[in-house]
């Protein structure tokens, strides 16, 4: 099982990015999808997550508003559109999938390598 994020780069302050993470699962469908960062010297944090049909998502109140999980099952790939950056986002960015329906900040089984993400002020 492989989790591929991308793009990720240099930003400024009030711009915009969007992550992809095309995974390898079998049967990407029956994944809830989930987003994590870690800026240096902090633990890893939730962004958000979406559930396998993305009738539901769940986001950490430091995105709301500004952070859009949405996924396309066709392709195996789960997006997270970011938006208004600030420098406090600059960190590596994770995707990760859990077996199941379920929007949860934890127990996920399946992790990316993780992208860049610098948002300068």
């Amino acid at each position: 099982v492989q989790l591929q994020a991308s793009g990720g780069g240099l930003v400024q302050a009030g711009g915009s990015l969007r992550l992809s993470c095309a995974a390898s699962l079998r049967t990407f469908s029956r994944y809830s999808m989930g987003w994590f960062r870690q800026a240096p010297g902090k633990e890893r944090e939730f962004v958000g997550a979406i559930s396998r049909s993305s009738g539901y998502t769940y986001y950490a109140d430091s995105v709301k508003g500004r952070f859009t999980i949405s996924r396309d099952n066709a392709k195996n790939t789960v997006y997270l559109q970011m938006n208004s950056l600030q420098a406090e986002d600059t960190a590596v960015y994770y995707c990760a999938a859990r077996d199941g329906n379920v929007l949860t900040t934890r127990g996920y089984d399946y992790w990316g390598q993780g992208t860049q993400v610098t948002v300068s002020s």
